[in-house]
């Protein structure tokens, strides 16, 4: 047992190449970044973050849903399910869900769209969202080249960015107490 709050890093190969237990000492950092992992794969890992009971989760998932031409009905409910699954599994975990990050221009008003029903939705299942957007994108909805070899994966320059504003969000997501309201999860619908 260490003391520091357990704190569960989520997502694919975004998440995955973070060096979350070095960037964040005072946590106990966990990292369940897949690369190339969908939402769809993500709900299926519900249980593996459940698993390690975090005191947080920071999730970070659906560029790859993207990639694959899904809906943005269908990764904002990928999105969405994820959120309500965490929520139901862990109800006092702080949950702290991030924008979908730009890649190509091509794909901006596409990925704009998917983060503005996640942002809309988080407070549904008392998660916070940190909308990277504005750090993160060319005012064209491009991932900045500078922080990036190949308009997706970041690199060096790319994470610090990401962190300049993941600290103060973690901040502010940890001097809050974890909720002791009951919950009521939204109506979803059926999913086909």
């Amino acid at each position: 047992m260490t003391g520091k709050p357990k704190t569960v890093f989520v997502g694919d190969s975004l998440t995955e190449g973070g060096r979350w237990q070095e960037w964040f000492p005072e946590l106990e950092a966990f990292n369940l970044g897949v690369g190339g992992d969908t939402t769809d794969g993500l709900i299926e890992r519900i249980d593996e973050v459940a698993a390690l009971d975090p005191d947080t989760i920071v999730l970070l998932i659906g560029t790859n849903d993207v990639a694959n031409r899904r809906a943005v009905e269908h990764v904002v409910r990928g999105i969405e399910t994820v959120l309500v699954n965490l929520r139901s599994a862990m109800p006092d975990a702080r949950i702290l869900v991030q924008s979908v990050l730009p890649r190509g221009a091509e794909y901006a008003e596409f990925v704009k769209e998917i983060n503005r029903h996640v942002w809309q939705f988080a407070a549904t299942v008392r998660a916070h969202y940190l909308d990277l957007w504005p750090v993160m994108a060319r005012e064209d909805g491009e991932l900045r080249p500078e922080y990036t070899e190949d308009r997706l994966h970041l690199n060096e320059a790319g994470y610090e960015a990401w962190l300049s504003e993941l600290v103060p969000a973690l901040e502010r997501v940890h001097d809050l107490p974890p909720s002791s309201r009951p919950i009521r999860l939204p109506e979803l619908g059926s999913v086909d």
